[in-house]
């Protein structure tokens, strides 16, 4: 008998078993969720236009090199089309209903209503001040740059490889939450097809009518998709739990909630100028509580991790480098928190502090030091 031929990949595809053909990225979804948030933490510590444009250029960059053609990786865009009406609506509510920052440099005037005495402390119209848009401004563009750090997580960290590599403890919640997220996309794409059978039989897809005949097959196919995803479910034995001592799972209880509290409080602490002593210890601890909460509540799930993602070299220091960002912009902001906030009263030009600069660099770590994905099927 003659030897057998060994079936080979088509030219241009890996073969199978190889690390190209798995396409895997080799950063964890962790950690590039943990280096977003540090970056977003990074940017609550000030309003200057041009360290936060520097946050913003560098998050830009990292996803421009590394998000991968998948079609969840394209939130990068909507987010930051909502980081920019989020500007625009924060100037516009301080030019309609006026601003606390007084101001010389009059812009305009516009006609004042006439508000009754319950209503002190708010006016609609009035005199527009540069000084009340500028500060408007530098207030919306920090909250923008956090929008966009967020969006550079979504683009960068894929939702199945993060909802596969969550604790034990909240696998059920994930799935949900993923679950949720997808109905959207589901109806918009019936929707669409429905649309686009009606026109091409000549029939109308607009107005009430065209509505309704619509609407009410796209229904139907979401309960039935929602019937088919429960009873998969409930075939893969979706829900069950192990058998867990009462103890274990009041600690368990005890640990999470206190946890969670903790980190917000702590989280607080680091957003008011009050509570810089307290906040960065009490938030340490809550999540040290939360994640040995999450450890002992895995204990309940009997699901099993089919090529679990490595925490390796790479996701260390793309952590790193997010966590030194937001490290080194809360330093800079309790020692000169002058440098770090531009003044309006009087009105002046914002500057470029160096160092605090040079920290944001740290950003870009990851764009030059971890390998850009390998296309791979949908995530």
């Amino acid at each position: 008998m003659g030897e057998r031929a060994v079936p080979r990949a088509p030219a241009g595809l890996p073969a199978a078993g190889s690390s190209r053909g798995r396409g895997r990225v080799s950063v964890h979804p962790g950690a590039w969720w943990v280096w977003a948030l540090g970056l977003g933490t990074a940017a609550t510590r000030t309003t200057d236009p041009l360290l936060l444009g520097l946050l913003i250029a560098a998050s830009a960059y990292v996803v421009a090199t590394h998000r991968s053609p998948a079609p969840w990786s394209r939130s990068y865009t909507a987010f930051a089309r909502l980081a920019l009406a989020v500007i625009l609506v924060r100037v516009l509510f301080a030019v309609a209903l006026g601003s606390p920052i007084p101001g010389t440099h009059t812009l305009l005037t516009l006609p004042e209503v006439p508000l009754p005495h319950w209503a002190q402390g708010i006016r609609l119209g009035g005199k527009v001040t540069a000084e009340s848009v500028v500060f408007a401004a530098y207030d919306g563009l920090k909250l923008a740059t956090l929008l966009i750090c967020v969006g550079a997580a979504n683009a960068l960290a894929s939702p199945s490889r993060l909802l596969k590599s969550l604790p034990g403890a909240l696998y059920e919640t994930g799935v949900a939450v993923v679950v949720a997220l997808t109905f959207a996309p589901h109806l918009i794409a019936d929707v669409q097809r429905l649309r686009a059978a009606r026109r091409l039989r000549g029939r109308p897809d607009r107005g009430v009518r065209g509505l309704l005949q619509v609407g009410l097959p796209v229904l139907e196919g979401a309960l039935e998709r929602s019937v088919s995803l429960a009873a998969a479910m409930e075939a893969r034995g979706y829900g069950r739990t192990a058998e867990v001592p009462a103890p274990v799972r009041r600690t368990t209880a005890a640990l999470t909630l206190g946890g969670l509290l903790g980190v917000c409080a702590g989280t607080y602490g680091l957003l008011t100028a009050e509570g810089g002593v307290y906040g960065l210890p009490l938030l340490l601890a809550g999540v040290v509580a939360a994640l040995a909460g999450l450890r002992l509540g895995g204990r309940r799930s009997l699901r099993t991790r089919y090529r679990p993602d490595p925490w390796d070299a790479r996701a260390w220091l793309v952590t790193g480098s997010g966590v030194a960002v937001a490290a080194l912009l809360t330093l800079a902001s309790v020692r000169d928190p002058g440098a770090l906030h531009p003044g309006v009263v009087p009105l002046v030009p914002p500057t470029l502090p160096v160092w605090p600069a040079a920290s944001v660099l740290l950003a870009l770590l990851p764009a030059f030091a971890v390998p850009q994905p390998v296309p791979r099927e949908h995530s």
